[in-house]
């Protein structure tokens, strides 16, 4: 996850790089035209399906307008599709990005189909881009990358001062899988988190399962997801599990439900908003014997679990 926090550059200075007659006339000379901050971008969208325009910008330049023109330039060259959905109060909503005829000749095993794991390859780019955009899923999709999204533009920034509440200084999100990738490799559990990731700030490297909460299911089928987790702590890493929930109500509601529970996986809880690795969540063993603290994401406990093969997916670096 390197590439968004290190790269750079806004595209080829060759104006041929964004005419399409150039892909017409040459069709290898849009592969040409991708630099790394492309690749970096193609390869989420592989895994991560969607994503808009702010939460590129966020995750890869300095400001939407440049974020805008870029991907402008890789959507006439075939390397994206884009799309929106309807909006009934007639306001401005951005694009919504996908892998094009260009990106899925660079993924040809992408992810392809966000409510089917085992659904058929699709044909086309574009009857891929047709499942997601017609996925009941999809507003949940962009709710769980904006939470990754939001760690990758924490890692972008500059050091803060630790009066802010935000892990910023040295940074990075070192792995994020989707929900199909975490629940391939740890299968073994039963588990499906909406997200698995790895986040490193301030000499801590943090692993942890992402339950992206939208309030609609009921607090005993939350609390029950937990039981995969109790089995995968028996032999695979000791992640927290985040519960990230819409509203303060909800979380209180949920940490009074597991108030004196004992967890084998830990458990932690926060209210959406901007800043997931500042000093939001609230681990459920906290709530009694310190209620009120709250910790930045890369204060959470954390074990990587035994070298087995049991243990797959295990962080050795």
């Amino acid at each position: 996850m390197s590439g968004p926090a290190g790269s750079s550059r806004s595209g080829p200075s060759d104006p041929a790089a964004s005419d399409p007659r150039t892909v017409r006339a040459d069709p290898l000379a849009v592969f040409r035209r991708i630099v790394p901050r492309d690749r970096d971008l193609l390869a989420l969208l592989a895994e991560h399906y969607l994503l808009s325009t702010p939460q590129i910008a966020a995750a890869f330049f300095e400001s939407r307008r440049t974020a805008q023109r870029r991907l402008t330039t890789l959507h006439r060259l075939g390397v994206v599709h884009r799309f929106a959905y309807p909006n009934p109060e007639h306001t401005a909503v951005p694009y919504l990005y996908t892998l094009g005829p260009v990106g899925l000749q660079l993924h040809p095993d992408a992810y392809h189909d966000p409510d089917g794991r085992y659904a058929r390859a699709p044909r086309s780019s574009i009857e891929r881009a047709r499942r997601i955009a017609a996925s009941a899923t999809a507003a949940h999709l962009l709710g769980v990358n904006q939470f990754f999204i939001d760690l990758l533009a924490a890692a972008r920034r500059p050091s803060a001062g630790t009066a802010t509440g935000r892990a910023t200084g040295g940074a990075r999100l070192v792995r994020w899988w989707s929900e199909q990738h975490a629940t391939d490799v740890y299968a073994q559990s039963g588990i499906r988190p909406d997200g698995h990731g790895i986040w490193r700030a301030h000499g801590a490297t943090v692993g942890f399962f992402l339950e992206h909460d939208r309030s609609t299911e009921n607090l005993p089928r939350v609390v029950a997801k937990l039981r995969a987790y109790a089995r995968l702590a028996e032999f695979g890493p000791r992640y927290p599990v985040l519960l990230w929930l819409p509203t303060a109500e909800r979380e209180a509601n949920i940490q009074r439900l597991l108030a004196g529970v004992p967890t084998p996986m830990p458990v932690a809880t926060a209210v959406h908003g901007p800043d997931p690795a500042g000093r939001v969540w609230t681990l459920t063993a906290d709530a009694t014997a310190s209620p009120g603290r709250r910790r930045r994401l890369n204060e959470l406990p954390s074990d990587h679990g035994p070298r087995s093969g049991t243990n797959p997916g295990r962080y050795d670096h």
